[in-house]
């Protein structure tokens, strides 16, 4: 019987969760084939970011909780190596998985790296081109890093192609945070969240804001404030980022509007439901721009740039750019979106985990790991 292949999972955020999950369920599957452990770095250490969204995917409890916490970028990435390093030591996978593009995706790769432990990189080759943003920079460097790279979109094999990647290396699996969306999809309907919250279906806009470059500075009093004004004909509600809350609190800026209801953060189940029973979503984040295409839903992203274009060309999604002033274009905006052809990318189908674990068995069972190419 062949031995079983250690596969090696570091999750720090609550995208990377949904990232993750199906993956691990795969694995999970074949168990006879891999055993997987799960690293949980503790970046979103808040409960309502992190933990409930481990119990709702139905990921489990970590292997490791390496409990890094906050601080500046250089401070939690360098407290994410220090403490993963021994866990590598102690686990020896085989192959270390680094979603997505958080701090903890680029500490895990450069940990990894250094022990010559190869990486596999789920939705590698995104590409926002705007070097301000540190997403970008962990982008780059775990693709640099990685021998496995997993893309969920064409424009992603042509960013890696472009910047020295082999083409061997390449894998155009799907979309694992969208195989989380399929497998949840009949518990998110059962939810009932806009009836619980009070809100008639279609008829309310969900916003998530969370970005430095928004929240950081005075747009964010800006985009409060055109809020404010359209709740008047479009109740809003916002499940507000701790992030978002501190500053919120920090600028004192007034948030008493009647239709403007900012609620604490909730779990992936409740914001789906939320989220597919809304007229249309307002966000900085990038996960939500591919679930709201995926379901067919008006998305308006407050940022200059995306590093996922495939759901503006092929979706729902509009980019604004980093102006609150034209928030209050949102109401007409969502009145013409009906007329928009849109259409799901090719293999956002559910089945992105059984394609990458597919690849895991074929490349870590063709050959000993001290083979692979981890040279970089």
């Amino acid at each position: 019987m062949a031995e079983r292949r250690t596969v090696l999972s570091v999750v720090g955020t609550r995208p990377n969760m949904m990232k993750i999950a199906p993956i691990a369920a795969e694995l999970g599957r074949r168990g006879d084939e891999f055993e997987h452990v799960l690293v949980h770095t503790g970046q979103h250490y808040d409960r309502e970011m992190s933990q409930i969204f481990l119990e709702e995917l139905g990921v489990g409890e970590p292997d490791y909780l390496l409990n890094v916490g906050s601080g500046s970028h250089a401070q939690q990435t360098a407290a994410v190596m220090e403490r993963l390093e021994p866990v590598l030591l102690e686990a020896e996978p085989h192959v270390v998985v680094v979603p997505g593009d958080v701090n903890s995706t680029l500490a895990a790769a450069l940990a990894a790296a250094k022990l010559l432990i190869p990486i596999a990189h789920v939705e590698a080759g995104l590409r926002s081109f705007d070097r301000t943003m540190p997403e970008e920079i962990n982008r780059l460097v775990a693709d640099q890093l990685s021998q496995l790279l997993f893309i969920h979109s064409p424009e992603a094999r042509d960013n890696l192609l472009a910047e020295g990647c082999a083409e061997a290396d390449i894998y155009d699996v799907g979309n694992t945070m969208i195989d989380s969306l399929v497998a949840m999809s009949d518990r998110i309907r059962d939810a009932r969240a806009p009836e619980a919250h009070g809100l008639l279906r279609g008829e309310y806009l969900v916003v998530t804001l969370h970005r430095p470059a928004l929240v950081d500075g005075p747009l964010l009093a800006d985009a409060v404030g055109q809020l404010a004004a359209i709740s008047k004909t479009l109740p809003v509600v916002f499940p507000v980022h701790p992030r978002t809350r501190a500053a919120l609190d920090s600028l004192r800026i007034d948030v008493s509007v009647e239709r403007l209801r900012l609620i604490d953060p909730v779990g992936y189940v409740e914001f789906l439901s939320l989220v597919a029973g809304s007229a249309g979503v307002l966000t900085d984040s990038g996960g939500i721009q591919e679930e709201t295409t995926y379901l067919g839903l008006p998305c308006f992203t407050l940022r200059a740039n995306t590093e996922r274009p495939i759901t503006v060309s092929q979706g729902t999604n509009t980019l604004l750019g980093l102006d609150p002033a034209r928030i209050a274009e949102v109401p007409e905006l969502l009145a013409e979106a009906g007329e928009r052809e849109r259409q799901v990318p090719t293999l956002w189908d559910g089945h992105a985990a059984r394609r990458i674990v597919d690849v895991l068995s074929r490349t870590l069972g063709s050959q000993p790991v001290d083979q692979l190419d981890v040279a970089g």
